[in-house]
């Protein structure tokens, strides 16, 4: 193989360029909350994407690509084997204007083991996400989890829309966190995505 068919050639795991391949940075973590994925398409082919390498990371974690889900595998999706699910998203203040159900309270979560719940995820920009939400009743009836008082995000080489955004792989680690109570070390997962912001940043043209 010559030079050139090598670098267009892609890792059989990752699916992503050899030179740009980030399986030497997993260390794959034992999540106690199950973790659901629902990837956008336009997500999936984005070279900055994180939510690959956090699937790969966690060995409870799933991740299915997608804008309108069939209602039928959603739902087996979001309530497989039983456990509790909350979608990971901020509160909205405009509900009844995007056409969408405002969630249902939150449980008292002190109430449920970490075994018992799913945390669902929606990776794509904030725009795509709200129409993803529209799209996907099943989605608006999900109870919600916030984040609040999270640490800077380490994810300089995307554009962020707010100073406290964060990645898909850094949101969803400090949510298992709050969920399992720092139960269970995620800094292995934050180092890998850490690793893999350097390795793309190397590619990315200095400006003078």
């Amino acid at each position: 193989m010559n030079d050139e068919s090598h670098q267009r050639a892609n890792c059989s795991l990752c699916q992503r360029p050899t030179r740009t391949c980030f399986c030497a940075f997993i260390h794959q973590v034992n999540n106690r909350v199950e973790l659901l994925i629902l990837q956008h398409p336009e997500e999936t082919p984005n070279a900055k994407n994180t939510a690959v390498l956090l699937q790969l990371s966690l060995k409870n974690s799933q991740i299915y690509t997608g804008e309108r889900f069939d209602e039928l595998q959603l739902q087996q999706l979001i309530y497989a084997n039983g456990r509790r699910p909350l979608l990971l998203y901020p509160p909205l203040a405009d509900y009844h204007s995007l056409g969408i159900t405002p969630p249902p309270a939150t449980p008292e979560l002190a109430d449920y083991s970490a075994e018992q719940l799913r945390l669902i995820v929606i990776d794509a920009t904030w725009r795509k996400s709200r129409k993803m939400l529209y799209l996907n009743p099943l989605l608006q009836q999900l109870p919600l989890l916030s984040l609040s008082q999270t640490p800077a995000s380490i994810y300089r080489i995307r554009k962020a829309h707010s100073e406290n955004q964060l990645s898909t792989l850094e949101a969803s680690c400090y949510a298992l966190q709050q969920l399992e109570q720092h139960s269970v070390n995620y800094q292995p997962v934050l180092q890998a995505m850490a690793d893999f912001v350097a390795q793309l940043a190397a590619f990315i043209p200095k400006s003078d």
